[in-house]
């Protein structure tokens, strides 16, 4: 799994790109507790291809943590597969999610 880093208007984004698997999530958790304290916070999922529990699991720590932080934290570009497995757990609700990088950044506004 790759993980892609760039800062827009104030805002991170990640895009990871691969398979979330039990294999994969343990890097992918790391850089993502790394940047827990963000105040604006993109997860760009258009390069994942699949998620598996272990992966859903790190997105409800980050999502956690980056609240507990008084952050906030948008997926973005779900694919088919992925969306789908999110909706099967039942993560749909938990998060807030946009079609798109672009609408992610919109709803999020210019940065300070």
């Amino acid at each position: 799994m790759e993980i892609h880093e760039e800062r827009r208007d104030g805002t991170l984004v990640l895009t990871p790109s691969g398979r979330l698997d039990s294999v994969t999530s343990a890097d992918l958790e790391q850089r993502l507790i790394a940047v827990a304290g963000e105040r604006r916070l993109v997860v760009d999922l258009a390069g994942v291809e699949y998620v598996s529990s272990a992966g859903l699991r790190v997105f409800l720590k980050l999502a956690r943590r980056v609240k507990d932080a008084g952050g906030v934290l948008l997926l973005c570009a779900l694919g088919e597969p992925v969306r789908q497995v999110f909706d099967l757990a039942g993560f749909l609700p938990l998060f807030a999610i946009e079609p798109s990088r672009e609408r992610a950044l919109t709803r999020l506004g210019p940065g300070a």
